[in-house]
Parts: structure tokens; C-alpha cells; sequence
């Protein structure tokens, strides 16, 4: 746990990459391949369920420290984080222990059967034999929200240079459905294991954002232009006769979309496709808020199936009857699919289709209509390019519409963690309904530090009610908020949802009489 600890603690104390590749190379170096594995496993996102509550915790941090609710509230807010704050509330350890983190991670898994006593005993011991940056792992840990300042990519980069291997070779081997019990950390890295994984998906091609006028790209003839779906990304994936659906963020989905799966077990041959799940209803994408309500339930009722129909608009073909076809180009890829596609005539799995266009000013109407079929924008993919892991630049581009935007005024505010603990920096932000205001989004992005700061001060000046580490303002900030789409949703108070909104820049010439009203709103719903 020592090891761990200080590991993530590097992993977090700094930006630079060849710092955090080489804390990643020291624990490889030293740690034991049973804590090598849980390594992977957490920072994949495999981590056990949470069997103890946060409320307990904080419960027992309290008891223990001595403090008051009010006292742990503000220490919250001001922290930032609950497991950081119970780490910090805590007395110092009477004693050490050296316990490996699998020996840890087996307790804490074993603790689904346990009673609140038990639980309450091992959580006070554990609190008891560790310093504050190895609670606070603990804490994390625990409970099953454990995050760590290092990306996928990062991960896959370090593994590949400690041990000399390809990255593609790493980021495939340590994908898909693999489970501790199960392997050795040593053969997974080596890929060892990949022949006996039916769902394995592969690394996603991904795009970099249009840099240069699209003039340049001319002859528009060698680029396959298509739209930019707003949905989820996902391998569909058939081998011996078994369907599996992956995510991007590496989730299996499979039992959400029982339609694309009784589509793709009609097929013959095996396969894997890249292709974007999406609410498609008579023909016509409908918005991502559909789509919303067939993610993470247990139960797919007939009238959701009825109400809210999905099928895969497929990109691309990345293996066909076993062959791993990525390194063919674009455009022999596309004709395979296209041929497989049509000869099937499959419902719920349909080609992307390709848009046309004999310049670049018919290619930018195209781009600027997108919005009208629920689609993002264009996407602009070399008709050689193969299909690359990860980002290259100059093969595959995506060239997005401008984002839609309003005025809203800031009514909460809460403090950020890490580097932002001390500052307001998570805003939540109100439009008007008639004579009041209704929350709309909340956003995190788009000010610079000093205006952070800015706000945090009038904040404190202006806070009107506390709830937790939560201030209501008085609603005199007003800001444009940009964000991808709306759509209807009755599970926000407004009745829609933004999608990825972010702060476009702080309006100091407008006042609250200015910002926009829920029925204008409303209107930008395609």
C-alpha cells in the first residue's frame, strides 16, 4: 500500500508526462505482480463494488476525531474531497503496517458479506495503521470512486517502455473483459491471454479537431466524408458465434441494445465493427436525451424497446472472418462493409452514410445543416488511412459545428478539489421561467484562474444560504454557456438537459434582466 500510495501521489503531484511514465516504471520495478495486476485493474476501471457507505464513514471519522457535524461540514468545504477530509480529521496512526495492496484489496472485496460491526472494526484498524496519504488511498478505494491523474494512453505508454513492447500490442492486450482471478500480470501484458477472449475489442481510432481551413485538404476526392454521430461509440464484436458490444470508455453494453445483438447473431461470419449506437425511429436519428433512457437499466421493458428503438450506424470494418483488417486502407475497408451490410439488409445495423459534396462551400452547407439531423457535425477521414490506435494527425479529422450557447446567471457555487480546493470553482447556473429562475446546467470549464479567483471572492461576499459545502449566490453573474445539444428531460427541474455544457465566457455587460428565458431555451430542441 506504501508503494501505491506514493505512486498515486506522484502520479498527482505533477503535469509533466516523462514524470509520471517514470513513477509508473518505479512501481513496476518493485511491486509484487499480484499488486502489478490491481495496478491495471484500478486505473482500467476495474474496482470492486462499494460495500460501505460514505455516511458511515464520515460517522465513524467524526466519533473518532471528535468533532462536530458542523466542524466536518466546513472541513468538506474547504477540502474539497470526502475520503481526503477523513484522512486529514483522523489522529495519527498508533501503528504501521506493511500489507501489499492485493492483501487490501481482498479484505475490502470480502467485506460484502460482512456486518456493519465488522466493517466498522476493519475500517477503524485500517485507519489506525496507516499515515494520512495511505488512508486517503484507502478511503478512495473503499469507496469505489477511485480516480487517478493518469489517462488510459498514459498508462499503456508506460507499460509498453518499461517492458520494450508495441503500444498497439499493450493497449489491445489489457482491453476488454479479463478478470484478476483469472490471469497473471506478466502473460496479460504479453498477450498471452488475447486468443481465449472472444469479446476483445481494439484500441478506437480516434480524430483530432479540424486545425486548418478545409481548402486544404482539396482534392476533396481522397476524403471520405461522413456525419458526426451523437451517440455512443462502440465495437460491435462476433467471433464463434458470441455478440459482444464495448463502449469507448471500455464498458460492456451488450444487454442495453438487445436489438443490434439479434441483428448481428443473424450473420454468418465473424466480425468486428466500429460503428456509434443511436435512438433511431422510422428512419430519423432522434436526440441523445432518447438514448438516455435505455443506458444503465437492468430491465429493458417492452415499452422502453417500443418507445425508444437503437440501432449501430456502422464506420468501419476492423476484422472480417477472423482477419484483423486495420491495416487495410480506408477505402478497401469501406467497400468490404459496404458489401457485407447490404447483402445482409440487417434492421438495426446500418451503413454511416457518406455525404458528398463537389466543393468545399457545398462541403461547409453540409457541416452547417448537421444540427437538423441530430448530428454533431462532419467527420473528414483520409481514404487511405488505416485504422490507427489512438490519434494520429492528418489522417482522420472531425469538424464539428459551432456550439449552440445562452445566458444564464450563476445561482450555487461550490469549491473544486485538487489545485481549485480553495476556490468556487463548480458553478451551477439558472435561466427564467416567468418570475423565477430555473437551474439549467452546471458547467465546471471555460474561466482562467485569475477569474476563479475573481468569483470566489464575490462569492464569499454574496453567499446568501449553505447547504453543505454547497452557497447559494445572489444572482447578479451572468455568463454564456455553450454546449453541444438540448433535449427534453424529465429528470431535470428545467425539463431539459445540456449536453457537455462549459463556460464560453464570463457577460460583465450583462445583468441578470439580460439572461435568456426557459422558453427560448426550448426552441433550440430539434
Amino acid at each position: 500500500m506504501k508503494a501505491f500510495a506514493k505512486l498515486v501521489n506522484d502520479l498527482d503531484s505533477s503535469n509533466k508526462t516523462s514524470l509520471k511514465t517514470e513513477a509508473i516504471q518505479r512501481f513496476l520495478r518493485d511491486a509484487d505482480d499480484k499488486d502489478k495486476l490491481w495496478l491495471l485493474a484500478l486505473f482500467t476501471g476495474k474496482r470492486p463494488k462499494r460495500h460501505v457507505g460514505s455516511g458511515l464513514m464520515k460517522q465513524w471519522a467524526m466519533e473518532i476525531a471528535g468533532i462536530p457535524e458542523w466542524l466536518f461540514i466546513e472541513s468538506y468545504s474547504s477540502v474539497g474531497d470526502l475520503g481526503e477530509t477523513i484522512a486529514l480529521i483522523l489522529p495519527p496512526p498508533q501503528q504501521q503496517t506493511e500489507k501489499p495492496l492485493y492483501a487490501w484489496m481482498q479484505d475490502i472485496i470480502a467485506l460484502a458479506d460482512a456486518t456493519e460491526a465488522e466493517k466498522r472494526y476493519f475500517v477503524l484498524h485500517a485507519w489506525n495503521n496507516l499515515n494520512t496519504t495511505e488512508r486517503f488511498i484507502f478511503n478512495k478505494l473503499l469507496g469505489g470512486s477511485f480516480r487517478v491523474g493518469l489517462s488510459s494512453k498514459g498508462l499503456i505508454n508506460a507499460l509498453a517502455k518499461h517492458y520494450a513492447l508495441d503500444e498497439t500490442a499493450v493497449a489491445h492486450s489489457i482491453m476488454g473483459e479479463w478478470r484478476l482471478d483469472d490471469v497473471e500480470f506478466e502473460p496479460l501484458i504479453h498477450g498471452h491471454y488475447s486468443n481465449t477472449f472472444l469479446s476483445k475489442p481494439y484500441p478506437f481510432c480516434l480524430a483530432y479537431a479540424l486545425e486548418t481551413p478545409v481548402e486544404r485538404l482539396a482534392p476533396l476526392s481522397e476524403w471520405q466524408a461522413e456525419y458526426k454521430w451523437d451517440g455512443i461509440r462502440g465495437q460491435l464484436v462476433k467471433r464463434a458465434g458470441e455478440v459482444f458490444i464495448w463502449s469507448r470508455g471500455e464498458e460492456l453494453v451488450t444487454s442495453q441494445f438487445p436489438e443490434v445483438v439479434a441483428t448481428a447473431q443473424q450473420w454468418d461470419e465473424d466480425f468486428v465493427i466500429d460503428g456509434e449506437i443511436l435512438p433511431i425511429k422510422e428512419g430519423a436519428v432522434l436526440n441523445f436525451s432518447e438514448l438516455q433512457k435505455r443506458l444503465n437499466r437492468k430491465l429493458l421493458t417492452r415499452k422502453i424497446l417500443t418507445d425508444t428503438p437503437v440501432g449501430m450506424y456502422a464506420y468501419d470494418l476492423l476484422e472480417w472472418k477472423g482477419e484483423d483488417i486495420r491495416l487495410r486502407p480506408l477505402q478497401e475497408r469501406r467497400a468490404l462493409l459496404e458489401m457485407i451490410v447490404e447483402s445482409y439488409s440487417p434492421a438495426s445495423i446500418q451503413l454511416s452514410p457518406v455525404v458528398s459534396a463537389a466543393d468545399p462551400e457545398s462541403l461547409l452547407q453540409l457541416r452547417e445543416t448537421a444540427r437538423e439531423r441530430n448530428s454533431e457535425g462532419l467527420m473528414l477521414k483520409h481514404r487511405r488511412s488505416i485504422y490507427h490506435t489512438g490519434r494520429k494527425k492528418g489522417d482522420w479529422w472531425k469538424w464539428k459545428i459551432d456550439p449552440l450557447t445562452i445566458d444564464a446567471v450563476l445561482i450555487y457555487a461550490q469549491k473544486g478539489s485538487g489545485r481549485r480546493s480553495a476556490y468556487y470553482s463548480d458553478y451551477t447556473f439558472a435561466v427564467r421561467d416567468g418570475d423565477m429562475l430555473v437551474t439549467i446546467a452546471k458547467a465546471y470549464s471555460g474561466l482562467t484562474d485569475k477569474e476563479i479567483q475573481e468569483v470566489s471572492r464575490f462569492v464569499n461576499k454574496n453567499a446568501i444560504e449553505k447547504f453543505g459545502p454547497v452557497r447559494t449566490v445572489k444572482p447578479e453573474l451572468v455568463f454564456e454557456i455553450a454546449f453541444e445539444g438540448i433535449g427534453y428531460s424529465s429528470r431535470h427541474k428545467s425539463g431539459v438537459a445540456l449536453r457537455f455544457p462549459r463556460i464560453a465566457r464570463w457577460r460583465k455587460d450583462k445583468t441578470v434582466q439580460d439572461i435568456d428565458d426557459l422558453e427560448t431555451v426550448k426552441k433550440l430542441i430539434t
